[in-house]
């Protein structure tokens, strides 16, 4: 009887004693891969062109990291499909740490515009840290006979349809700026698409459409000028920048909120100990004065996050945009 059981339960122990050995093994690999890491060049992606908000945050970053790692770490800027493309190539990458993406509040809005789309944000891309925020400015052409935003929707009230405008294209963030504002202020004013935010607020300032939102530094620019009129930002909060210009919410839309984020990611999957790594060296690199200095240029702020922070942001968002594009009937299939 005894010898019976040996003979049972030998087996199921050698099965479990080498699962059991498996498992240290992908630890100790994992582990051992976290200790030397880096030990190769890095590459970040930027999913936009070069100038831009994104591409700028990315060198900041990359000049950073090189220091406090000790390896090299280029900036490779891979535009188009409203940021798509790049991203899709860093959901596609080695998990291994290597490949990262500085990426922005367009990689929460794309999925729900797409019925197909290359990858999979929650599962794809592991968010390691936000860098910064910012909003948009709800700008007007001066000569539009209005001093606030309660004035613009009565305006808007009794012209429905008739007033424009304007944003860098469809899905673009200016775009779901003003369909939120026409929801949420039950006005109709209608959307005119153009190939960026310069020739828009060009056209905003010849009087050629009424209004638009456009980002701090360009609204900072032409307001400076008295090309434009700035009416309020979208953020919860006023902007450091911009403090005597209301938000949307406490100009008589209480609801409205729009912030736009930009953010460090590494390819889904990637071990924990490296994101954790990434995130330490990304808040000491914007912690300095020097990056600070820079981000307040670009008319951006400080946001930095940890992981598990910077992820339920995005998935908040990812959520919010799909059931702002739905309500709008956006698609860009």
């Amino acid at each position: 009887m005894v010898e019976r059981l040996r003979e049972v339960i030998a087996p199921s122990v050698k099965k479990l004693l080498f699962v059991i050995l498996c498992m240290g093994l992908a630890t100790a690999s994992a582990s051992t891969l976290a200790q030397v890491y880096p030990s190769r060049l890095i590459r970040i992606v930027v999913a936009f062109s070069p100038g831009g908000v994104p591409d700028i945050l990315a060198r900041v970053l990359a000049k950073e990291l090189q220091g406090s790692l000790g390896q090299s770490v280029v900036v490779d800027n891979r535009p188009g499909g409203g940021g798509v493309i790049g991203a899709d190539a860093v959901a596609k990458a080695p998990t291994d740490g290597y490949t990262l993406l500085m990426g922005s509040t367009a990689l929460a809005i794309a999925p729900a515009l797409y019925s197909k789309f290359p990858y999979d944000p929650r599962k794809d891309l592991t968010p390691v840290s936000a860098v910064a925020k910012s909003g948009n400015v709800l700008l007007v052409h001066p000569g539009l006979p209005v001093k606030d935003v309660k004035d613009l929707i009565k305006l808007a009230k009794s012209r429905p349809g008739e007033m424009n405008f304007g944003s860098a294209g469809n899905g673009s963030s200016n775009h779901l700026s003003s369909a939120m504002l026409n929801q949420l202020a039950g006005i109709k004013v209608s959307h005119v698409p153009y190939k960026g935010d310069a020739p828009a607020l060009t056209d905003v300032a010849a009087g050629q459409i009424e209004m638009m939102f456009a980002s701090v530094p360009l609204a900072m620019a032409y307001a400076k000028s008295g090309k434009v009129k700035m009416l309020a930002v979208t953020t919860p909060q006023r902007l450091r920048l911009l403090p005597e210009v209301p938000t949307l919410a406490e100009s008589g839309v209480p609801r409205y909120e729009f912030s736009t984020w930009y953010g460090l990611f590494a390819t889904g999957g990637t071990d924990s100990a490296i994101v954790d790594l990434l995130a330490r060296e990304t808040k000491k690199a914007f912690d300095m004065a020097e990056a600070r200095t820079q981000l307040t240029n670009l008319g951006v702020e400080a946001a930095l996050s940890s992981p598990a922070e910077f992820r339920k942001l995005v998935n908040d968002d990812l959520e919010r945009f799909a059931r702002v594009v739905k309500s709008i009937g956006l698609s860009l299939d």
